[in-house]
C-alpha cells in the first residue's frame, strides 16, 4: 500500500513494463553492492523481503553489481519468486575487481545473460536493459567495444527468441539510438533523469510516444558532478515541508505526476528509506506545487 497525503491509504499505483504490470516504484539493488558502504548480507536481505511486502513488483539488478553478489543476495531474499515479480538486469559492463569495464560486444552480451540466469536462478528474465558505453558518465567503450548498435540488438533478439529474455530495454540512450531501436520491440529505456538534470533531450518524449516504459535512474541525484541531490533543493525541502512529507518523496512524485506510464527505481539500503520511497507512489503533487518546482529549478 502507499500513504495518500493526509495519511489514507491507496492501492500502489502500476503501469506497463512490456506484457506485465509492475509498481510504478520498484526498487534499484546497486546499492546493496557496498560499493560506497559495507552492507551486512542480512540487512541486504531484509530491504529485499521488506520491498516485496511493501508491493514492490519491480526489482533492477545486474550481475556486474558487486561481481555478481547483489543477484546472490536476490536469490536468497526471494526465491522462490512471487509470480508478479519482474526482475530486470542489465548487461554491456562486466565487474573486475572493484572496476567497471565496457562488455558491448554480442559474446558478451550473450554471457552476461546466462551469468545473470544462473545467479539469480532463472530460465528468463523479465527484462534485459542494453547499457550502452557511448559518452560519460560511467564507463566509456574503446577498441574492439565500440560495437554497433544493430549487432547488439541482433543478439538480444535472439536470446528472445530463445526465451532467455521476456522484453528488451536499452540504458544511457539517446533518441536516435531509441528511434533506431524500436523496431526490436523496446519495452524500456533507463537514462539518468531528476528535477534538478533533466537528461538527454527528446528521449522521453519518444518513449511517451511509442508507449515504451521510462525508467529514470537516479531519481533523487547522486555523486557524480551534474548530479544535485534533490532532496536538498530548497525549493524541494520547502513543498515537502507544507506537505508534511519528506523532500525525496517530493523529488520522486515529480517524476511520477508528470504522466502514467514512468517508473522509478529509487536504491536504498534502509527499510526505513524503503517505506518511505514506496509511499511517495501515493503522493499527488497540486498544479502549484509542480510550477514552483519547475521555476524553482
Amino acid at each position: 500500500m502507499t500513504i495518500e497525503p493526509g495519511g489514507t491509504t491507496a492501492p500502489v499505483p502500476t503501469a506497463p513494463l512490456g506484457r506485465r504490470r509492475v509498481g510504478r516504484v520498484g526498487y534499484g539493488a546497486m546499492q546493496l553492492a557496498g560499493h560506497t558502504r559495507p552492507v551486512a548480507d542480512e540487512d541486504a536481505v531484509a530491504v529485499l523481503r521488506s520491498a516485496v511486502e511493501l508491493g514492490v513488483t519491480h526489482v533492477d539488478t545486474a550481475e556486474f553489481y558487486g561481481d555478481g553478489r547483489v543477484n546472490s543476495l536476490i536469490r536468497a531474499a526471494l526465491a522462490p519468486y512471487p509470480d508478479d515479480l519482474a526482475l530486470v538486469t542489465k548487461v554491456g559492463a562486466d565487474s573486475v575487481g572493484d572496476t567497471l569495464v565496457a562488455a558491448q560486444r554480442p559474446e558478451q552480451l550473450r554471457a552476461s545473460v546466462e551469468a545473470n540466469l544462473a545467479t539469480l536462478g532463472l530460465d528468463r528474465l523479465a527484462v534485459v536493459n542494453l547499457r550502452r558505453t557511448d559518452v560519460p558518465p560511467g564507463i566509456v567503450a574503446e577498441g574492439d567495444q565500440l560495437v554497433d548498435l544493430e549487432s547488439q540488438l541482433a543478439e538480444l533478439v535472439a536470446l528472445r527468441d530463445e526465451g532467455k529474455i521476456e522484453g528488451i530495454g536499452l540504458s544511457h540512450v539517446d533518441a536516435d539510438q531509441l528511434a533506431r531501436a524500436l523496431p526490436a520491440g523496446i519495452v524500456c529505456v533507463q537514462n539518468a533523469e531528476n528535477l534538478l538534470y533533466p537528461g538527454v533531450p527528446g528521449v522521453r518524449d519518444l518513449c511517451l510516444e511509442h508507449h515504451v516504459a521510462w525508467v529514470p535512474y537516479f531519481p533523487l541525484g547522486s555523486g557524480f558532478p551534474l548530479m544535485r541531490s534533490v532532496a536538498d533543493h530548497p525549493a524541494v525541502v520547502e513543498v515537502a515541508r507544507a506537505r508534511g512529507v519528506t523532500p525525496a518523496q517530493v523529488g520522486l512524485a515529480w517524476l511520477l505526476c508528470r504522466d502514467d506510464v514512468t517508473l522509478v527505481i529509487p536504491g536504498t539500503t534502509s527499510v526505513a528509506h524503503l517505506e518511505e520511497n514506496v509511499a511517495a507512489g501515493g503522493l499527488r503533487l497540486d498544479d502549484p506545487e509542480l510550477a514552483a518546482l519547475r521555476a524553482a529549478v
